[in-house]
């Protein structure tokens, strides 16, 4: 006797993919677990292998032999533009997975996760930088945030690069001084900056390590270091920027909205940080209602299949207590 699943979500990252397997009352199924979602790197059908062994595992878990999926809401990294959105859509769909298919990159689950409907902007700050906004009627808002090239600049490998930049010149006295000089060598356990070039770029340390940088250069800004201090400051004006016109674009800036913020950055609740985020919004977006997202980003993408759905509030409701 098959049972039949409202919606099969899917949110994938970089790391580790999530699947939530959700009926038609909101009731959590199953779910499963799987590796990074990395389509640039082994291509788009070894990338969806691996969403596909996640799904796997929810569809067995649930304890019956075949589940009939209504919809397939899948939040996806690496989906930055709409085309990629698109191509990516139709390989999930030629699956089989579900009935209908919708993909949306990542951070728009983020943003569902941290909305009651919806209705908002999100800006999201882990590796990189990225911003979109919904409204009920199915407008969004979004920036294509490939990095520079797109005119992007923060996260933490961003924050990383930028306070190595600055260390390496106060050092070889290209630069100001900058206590930076001393405490992201001081991270890996190296007396000087060059001993840290020396160490990425032989391989010594890992170049991915260089994320770690982040919560060093956040403490050292603490600290009262002023080169420090500015890039906090920077990175502060670029999430107002983006968040403030995705607003503008959707007709939001004009009453209260929500700005979410999310990614392991901004989620580290910095103060100096959140303060000047606080006071830069509080200029172009004063009626904005900023709140930091807790929850899954696979229950984002659940919402937003419920909403493709028809699902009603109490359907909601109830899913999203399940996550607490």
């Amino acid at each position: 006797m098959g049972v039949n699943a409202s919606v099969l979500a899917i949110d994938a990252g970089n790391s580790k993919t999530d699947v939530a397997l959700i009926g038609a009352d909101g009731t959590i199924l199953s779910t499963g677990r799987g590796g990074g979602f990395q389509p640039p790197v082994v291509g788009i059908e070894a990338a969806v292998d691996v969403l596909g062994a996640a799904v796997g595992q929810a569809l067995e878990l649930s304890g019956v032999p075949a589940v009939a999926v209504t919809h397939v809401s899948a939040c996806l990294a690496n989906a930055d533009l709409p085309v990629e959105e698109k191509q990516l859509a139709q390989a999930l769909g030629a699956r089989g997975w579900g009935a209908t298919v919708e993909v949306r990159n990542d951070t728009f689950a983020i943003l569902r996760a941290g909305v009651d409907e919806p209705r908002g902007v999100a800006v999201v700050c882990g590796a990189g930088i990225n911003c979109v906004g919904m409204v009920p009627d199915g407008r969004t808002a979004r920036f294509p945030a490939i990095g520079r090239i797109s005119g992007d600049w923060g996260g933490g490998a961003g924050l990383a690069e930028e306070a190595m930049w600055f260390a390496s010149r106060a050092e070889d006295g290209r630069g100001e001084p900058t206590e930076l000089a001393r405490t992201l060598p001081g991270h890996f356990g190296l007396g000087s900056m060059y001993a840290l070039i020396e160490a990425l770029h032989l391989g010594h340390v890992e170049f991915e390590r260089r994320h770690e940088l982040a919560p060093v250069l956040f403490a050292t800004a603490a600290a009262g270091d002023p080169v420090a201090g500015a890039l906090v400051d920077r990175l502060a004006q670029e999430v107002v920027a983006m968040a403030s016109v995705a607003l503008g674009r959707l007709g939001l800036l004009d009453e209260e909205a929500p700005v979410v913020l999310g990614g392991g950055v901004l989620a580290a609740r910095h103060p100096q940080l959140d303060g000047r985020i606080a006071e830069l919004l509080a200029v172009r977006a004063p009626k904005a209602v900023v709140r930091v997202v807790t929850e899954p980003p696979v229950l984002g993408a659940a919402l937003l299949g419920l909403d493709r759905t028809g699902a009603g509030a109490p359907v909601h409701e109830r899913l999203r207590a399940q996550y607490g």
